[in-house]
Parts: C-alpha cells; sequence; structure tokens
C-alpha cells in the first residue's frame, strides 16, 4: 500500500513538473544573436494562464500564457550594449539562457548554393584557420519538409572558429563576416537552406493560393506526396497476392557466383544493350534474369554506382552482393540505385578489371533500364551479356494484366509547394531580423518565366508572415554555368536571370550579380567569397549608411543612329570599364580545371553583346565604351531593333564599372521567352 502511494506521489509530482515548465524555441538558445531593435520577441510555452518574466541586462517584461500556452514578450533592445549577457525566464521553473549577444541578425536561405559550407569554398583551409570570432554566429535550422506548418524547428546557434566555420554556409558566413568587420558589432545569421528546391517550397500555401496556377499545382503536388505512402503499401500487399496467387515467388539463387563471379564463362550469355528493356532472344519474358558487364578501372578508389532500374534488383560487385532492392522496399518508378548503398568502397575496386552483376526478378515482366547507367563519372552504356536463371510459366493476359503497377514517383518533400515553408520558416517566426540575404533560381530555370510571379510573391510573403515590414531582401542573380555557346540565342538560364532582375521592382531589394565567378562543369561555384561581400556591399550601401558603390552597370535606356545601338547605364560609379579578357576559363575550379576563351568578336572591345534586325536572327555585334555609352553595331545588322547583353547559360561578357563589379545581364527586346509555358 505504501509502495502504491508513493508511486502515486511520484506520477503527480512527475506530471505537475512537466505540465509546469516554461520552453523555449530552439532559435532562443545559448550563444544566440538578437537584433538590436526595439520590437525583439522572446516567445514559448507555458501552462494557459501561468506567469512568465524574462530579464536580460536590467531589462525585464512580464505577460501570462494565453489559453492554449503560448506566450510572448517583446523586449526594448535599440539602446542595448553589445554583451554578452545572461537572458532569464522564469514562470513556474526558471531557464537561463547564457552568451547572448545584441547586433545585426539576417536570415540566409535558399537551395544548394546558399547551403554550400565554407569548407568546400577556394582556400578553405586558411580562412578557417584564421576565422575565430566570437562576434560571428549562425543558427543552422535543422532540414524539415512537412506538409502542415508547425512551430518546432531543430537547431543550434554557434560561433564561428577554426572547429565549426567549416560547417558554415560560405555566402552566409562571407556576408556576416563583412558587416561584422565594417560595423564592428556582432553578427548572426539564421541558416534555413536546402539544395535543390523551388521557391515554391519556401512560399507559404496562403501566398500560393493567392496565384491561380499555383494553388492548382500546390494543390496536385500535395496529394501526390501525401498520398504516395498509401499507394505503394497497395501496390506492395497487392503484388505480393498477386504473385502468391500465380506462383512467381522468387527463390533464392543456389550458387550466385555462377553468375556474378569475375571469371564466369560466358557461354550462353546473350548481348543486351542498355539504356532500355532487358530483352533479347533466349531471354524469358518473366523470371530471374543476371546482366553482367567488365568494368576497367584505372585507379583504386570510392565508385559510385548509378543504375536506373525499374524492376526488383540484387547488385554484385566483383561477386560479393552489393545491395538488394525488393518489390516490398522500392520506392516508386523512376528509383535510380546511388549513393550510399551503391558506393563501391576503395578496398573493394580493383585496378584493372571488375565485374558488375545485377539479378533482376521480373515476376510480371522484364526490367527496365530508363536512363544511363553509370560507375562513377564513366558511362556504363551499351552492351552487357544476359543469362536467364529461371522462367516462369506463362500465364492469362487478363491475369498478367491484373497485376498492380508501381505508383509512379512523386516530387519530393523539400520540393513540394509550402513544405519548407511550414518546416523551416514558419517555426522561426517571428525571431527580429534585420533583412534576408536568397541564392537559388536554378531549379526553376526551367520555368523562367513563371518566377517572374513565384519569386515575388515569395519575397512578400515572407515580410507578410514576420510582421516586420519591408525588410531589406537581397538577392544572387545565377551565376554562369555549363558551356559555352557558340552562337548568340535562347537561354532558360537568362530568362530566370531577368526574373530576378524584374524582382527589384519590390522595395528594399538587391541584386549581386554572379555573372563572372561561375563555372561551366560545376553548378557550385568554389568562390563564394565575392559573392558574400557583393551582398553585404549592397547591405552596407542601403541599410549602413556606408557612401560606398553596391551594383554594377545596369542597363536603362538604347537609342538607334545610323545602324548603331547607343545604350546607356546606371550605377556607372568609376566609369564604363571593358575588363580585360583572359585567355582560359574556368571549367571546374575543384580540379583546377580551364579551357581557352575563344572570343566571340576578337577584335570588339566588349564581348557579349548581340544584335538583331526585324527578321530577330541574333547576330554577335562589335560594342565599344563611348563616353557614358556603350554603342554596339554589326555589319550584318545594317537597321537593328535589339541588343542583348551576357544572355545565354554562360555568357563571355566583360563589361563592369570602375568599382569593379559586373554589369548585369539584360535584352532589350520583348520577344516570347523560352520557358512561357514552363509551370510548376
Amino acid at each position: 500500500m505504501k509502495f502504491l502511494l508513493r508511486l502515486a506521489i511520484a506520477a503527480a509530482i512527475s506530471t505537475a513538473c512537466a505540465w509546469a515548465d516554461v520552453k523555449l524555441p530552439s532559435i532562443i538558445s545559448d550563444h544566440m544573436v538578437l537584433k538590436k531593435s526595439s520590437q525583439v520577441p522572446i516567445w514559448g510555452t507555458a501552462d494557459p494562464g501561468e506567469d512568465v518574466k524574462v530579464a536580460m541586462n536590467g531589462l525585464s517584461a512580464s505577460t501570462k500564457a494565453d489559453a492554449g500556452g503560448k506566450w510572448t514578450i517583446v523586449l526594448d533592445l535599440k539602446n542595448s550594449a553589445t554583451g554578452p549577457f545572461e537572458m532569464v525566464i522564469e514562470g513556474k521553473n526558471k531557464l537561463t539562457v547564457s552568451d547572448v549577444v545584441v547586433g545585426e541578425v539576417w536570415v540566409a536561405s535558399g537551395q544548394s548554393n546558399m547551403e554550400w559550407v565554407v569548407s568546400n569554398t577556394l582556400d578553405a583551409d586558411k580562412e578557417i584557420a584564421g576565422s575565430a570570432n566570437p562576434l560571428l554566429r549562425q543558427f543552422l535550422v535543422k532540414k524539415n519538409a512537412v506538409a502542415d506548418p508547425t512551430e518546432v524547428a531543430e537547431g543550434i546557434w554557434f560561433a564561428a572558429s577554426p572547429e565549426t566555420t567549416g560547417r558554415f554556409s560560405a555566402v552566409g558566413y562571407f556576408f556576416a563576416k563583412k558587416l561584422q568587420g565594417e560595423l564592428k558589432v556582432p553578427v548572426g545569421f539564421v541558416n534555413t537552406s536546402w539544395g535543390g528546391t523551388p521557391s515554391e517550397a519556401w512560399t507559404s500555401a496562403e501566398a500560393l493560393d493567392s496565384d491561380p496556377d499555383l494553388k492548382a499545382a500546390r494543390e496536385r503536388v500535395r496529394t501526390a506526396v501525401i498520398e504516395h505512402p498509401g499507394k505503394r503499401k497497395a501496390f506492395v500487399d497487392g503484388l505480393g497476392a498477386w504473385i502468391q496467387e500465380t506462383g512467381r515467388e522468387d527463390t533464392p539463387v543456389a550458387d550466385p557466383a555462377a553468375f556474378s563471379g569475375e571469371d564466369v564463362p560466358t557461354d550462353g550469355w546473350v548481348p543486351v544493350k542498355l539504356p532500355g528493356e532487358v530483352a533479347a532472344p533466349g531471354l524469358p519474358k518473366a523470371g530471374v534474369v543476371w546482366l553482367r558487364k567488365e568494368v576497367t578501372l584505372p585507379a583504386a578508389s570510392l565508385l559510385p554506382l548509378n543504375l536506373p532500374i525499374d524492376g526488383f534488383d540484387s547488385v554484385y560487385w566483383n561477386g560479393k552482393l552489393l545491395k538488394q532492392t525488393t518489390y516490398q522496399d522500392i520506392p516508386s518508378q523512376g528509383y535510380s540505385r546511388r549513393s550510399g548503398p551503391y558506393d563501391i568502397p576503395a578496398d573493394a575496386v580493383k585496378v584493372g578489371k571488375n565485374v558488375l552483376a545485377i539479378r533482376l526478378y521480373e515476376p510480371v515482366g522484364p526490367a527496365k533500364f530508363f536512363g544511363e547507367p553509370k560507375a562513377g563519372a564513366a558511362s556504363l552504356a551499351g552492351e552487357w551479356l544476359a543469362k536467364a536463371e529461371k522462367e516462369f510459366p506463362d500465364i492469362a493476359a487478363e491475369k498478367l494484366a491484373a497485376a498492380p503497377a508501381l505508383p509512379a514517383k512523386p516530387p519530393g518533400a523539400s520540393s513540394t509547394a509550402a513544405f519548407l515553408f511550414n518546416g523551416m520558416i514558419q517555426p522561426i517566426l517571428p525571431y527580429a531580423i534585420s533583412g534576408a540575404i536568397w541564392y537559388q533560381g536554378e531549379s526553376n530555370a526551367g520555368r523562367a518565366y513563371q518566377y517572374r510571379t513565384a519569386f515575388p510573391l515569395m519575397i512578400s510573403d515572407w515580410r507578410k508572415q514576420w510582421k516586420q515590414g519591408d525588410f531589406p531582401f537581397y538577392f544572387c542573380q545565377l551565376a554562369n554555368f555549363q558551356a559555352k555557346n557558340p552562337e548568340p540565342g535562347e537561354s532558360s538560364w537568362a530568362e530566370l536571370r531577368e526574373a530576378q532582375s524584374l524582382t527589384l521592382k519590390l522595395p528594399a531589394t538587391g541584386q549581386a550579380v554572379l555573372i563572372d565567378i561561375g563555372e561551366s562543369a560545376d553548378i557550385h561555384p568554389r568562390n563564394k567569397k565575392d559573392v558574400g561581400d557583393r551582398l553585404a556591399l549592397i547591405a552596407l550601401a542601403k541599410d549602413y549608411g556606408k557612401k560606398i558603390p553596391f551594383s554594377g552597370p545596369v542597363y536603362d535606356s538604347m537609342k538607334i543612329e545610323g545602324g548603331r545601338a547607343a545604350l546607356t547605364f546606371r550605377y556607372t560609379v568609376g566609369g564604363l570599364v571593358a575588363k580585360p579578357l583572359p585567355d582560359t576559363f574556368t571549367v571546374k575550379s575543384q580540379t583546377n580545371e580551364t579551357a581557352p576563351l575563344v572570343r566571340n568578336c576578337p577584335n570588339s572591345q566588349l564581348e557579349g553583346f548581340a544584335i538583331c534586325g526585324e527578321d530577330k536572327k541574333w547576330v554577335w555585334a562589335d560594342a565599344k565604351i563611348d563616353g557614358a555609352k556603350v554603342i554596339v553595331w554589326s555589319d550584318k545588322v545594317p537597321s537593328p531593333t535589339a541588343v542583348r547583353y551576357a544572355w545565354a547559360d554562360n555568357p563571355t561578357c566583360n563589361l563592369f564599372n570602375g568599382a569593379g563589379l559586373p554589369a548585369s545581364p539584360f535584352r532589350t527586346d520583348d520577344f516570347p521567352p523560352l520557358t512561357l509555358n514552363g509551370k510548376y
């Protein structure tokens, strides 16, 4: 009886303590940077009606938790010293947040070029070694893509140091470093970014639903993502029952080495060309089929495989099972076997001949390679050898047609409209911020015209949701990327850059032009210092009163006289400059790979200009600086009507201003864009 009484008392005490705890979001935690502002929200949860007090550096404020247990206290820190301070939050319990500093706070968001860390940039070792700076801090938001808004975001604050800086967003770090160096105050940034994501994923459902096209797409994609787990379970259950009913169960192979070994006689094996259907004379319509191919390698190193298979497979490397994908665990159609389990470790790779073998279980019909198989960067397309292990007896056509089909692959959660807003923006509202920096657009390039709507919609949405007015929002224009085009023409990346430039119509926006620092074979240019610095120039000039240039030349007007186009520009501080072109351009800085630069107009002072007449046929143009103007012409176009500059994925161009900042790509025409019909 006494034991039961003690147990009941202990349970009551435990429950009471859990119920009474004042709790804080993870962004309000040790080492945080608070904005020096009169409106700095501190928030959390407690018992409904519980008294909560927040105190720091002689300031204090109190409130009561509402009926839902939520509370918010707004501190006035506009006259606060830098710190560090200790913040105390008291309700029925007491919490202490240590090493709090007051300064500037920015949000850094976007896709992989914002996510890209310092350790993967140029001269990273030197930068990291000298990076100790307790007044430069990052809060890293844990990746979270969810269907509905959440108030929970995991993450931690940490200061720059040789032990931590390598994990900072590189763009965010160099941006914050320049601000901190100029302003001499603490600078923190909230890194909420995720590679390969479209802007729609970072926009709230409320905002997306204000546009009919985006609303319809959001609902369609959301439904596909949410319903997919149920469809996949139905497929697994249905196919399992169908296999049993038709007697087409798989059985373990007696001797895998007889098919997958390194020195297997090839008598009875038939050639099959991949990618494509695994079908050839002598192979069954349904059953178990083996594929094998010799792979000759010059060195023993980690080897990633990429095997785009629609089917159920067991992959062997030099006779040893690497990974198996069954119908019970295949996620969807279009599932490519790669990375992680399909990486062959270096100690399993031989110099010279290796053997890749794949066992395909085909209960319904032949498997298919829907894309190019690869081993590392090497293509495995072409001829393979194939041999049957087992053949299933024919069944009636109607029974075959009744086999459940694997559901189509839905968009990834991180690419689904509103999911990243829900999981990685909503939870950090309403943290007081100075502004936001953004590097994204690669994932929207195929529908660049729609980005004219989607991108400013996202910016306006963030400002509405944050309730801090039209806070500064500065973004990166896409860098040059992909192969050089020898002829002028259309470009989805150029159209995306145009959509970004058009977004400057919104108040308190700015654009860092990166058309000179990209790499043709790497979508992630390793020079992130110039990116962060150029964004910082905009903030320093627009928000912190520094009288400095922050933009390269921006097209203003065109006048055609005597068969030549005269162009004027804004932001020409120091005058227009034709920057000397190098003999080579960067292919991939990670491997120090370059290629010879072939000039489009070898005798022209300026490169990158194209011109056309009424026929809309573009040709490369000669161009020169004439005082405050650029004169553009071509003997092939006696009556020009339009001019374009740097209108390509990876243009060769060299117009700058005296401050060393590149001119933004532009066009004077309004011809129908390549991406007009591209929709999310």
